[in-house]
């Protein structure tokens, strides 16, 4: 059993990053064998559009066909036996990193025929942890989770389920005192830190441990 996470936020060692080290650690403790990936770490750009991965007859066919740095990352959640990513929210969306992630990852393998094929071998499970500086009422009013939903469904369609983890309200700096950031209180954004981010970091335990036994 293999377990890839895939960070989309440009801190190794954040908020987003913890969650996903805290999912693998889950992953581990059922005897799975697990890696993070840093997208930040890598030179890549998004889709472009070649259709190299549609061609029919193609060596590319059914694979992206951009020989960069992401090809060997596009080979290992090929291999995986699940795949948990996370993202920052920035503007109400995941970064420009994750998104260019996600086209490169699950374009070649959606078919443009009428019975819509998928391509991608077997169903594993997906998840997505997604990490963010508003509350939950903001959240909603943003409509966050309706911008990230055709994703979602598309991660479900293609590797045949994906869930969800939403960490509101996270702490942003090591010192607010350093920073223009009168919209926030430091202390209680530290209360939340202390009180609900390690509720958040077991949940992501929690999925990781679940998508290792599944």
């Amino acid at each position: 059993m293999k377990v890839i996470g895939v960070n989309g936020s440009p801190r190794k060692d954040w908020n987003t990053a913890t969650l996903l080290n805290r999912a693998l650690e889950g992953a581990i403790s059922q005897g799975a064998e697990t890696e993070l990936i840093h997208l930040y770490d890598i030179n890549y750009k998004g889709c472009i559009s070649c259709f190299a991965c549609k061609l029919k007859d193609g060596k590319s066919y059914g694979r992206c066909a951009v020989a960069d740095d992401l090809a060997p990352v596009l080979k290992k959640v090929a291999e995986a036996d699940a795949l948990i990513l996370g993202s920052p929210i920035y503007y109400g969306a995941v970064t420009g990193e994750m998104r260019s992630f996600l086209e490169r990852l699950m374009f070649p393998y959606s078919v443009y025929d009428r019975d819509r094929t998928i391509l991608f071998k077997k169903k594993i499970p997906t998840g997505f942890i997604y990490t963010m500086n508003v509350d939950e009422n903001r959240l909603k009013e943003m409509g966050y989770e309706q911008n990230n939903q055709a994703a979602e469904m598309a991660l479900k369609r293609i590797f045949g389920a994906s869930e969800s983890l939403y960490v509101t309200d996270t702490y942003q700096f090591d010192d607010y005192s350093k920073y223009v950031s009168s919209l926030f209180n430091e202390a209680e954004k530290a209360k939340r830190r202390e009180e609900q981010f390690p509720k958040d970091c077991q949940k992501a335990f929690e999925m990781g441990a679940r998508f290792a036994r599944s």
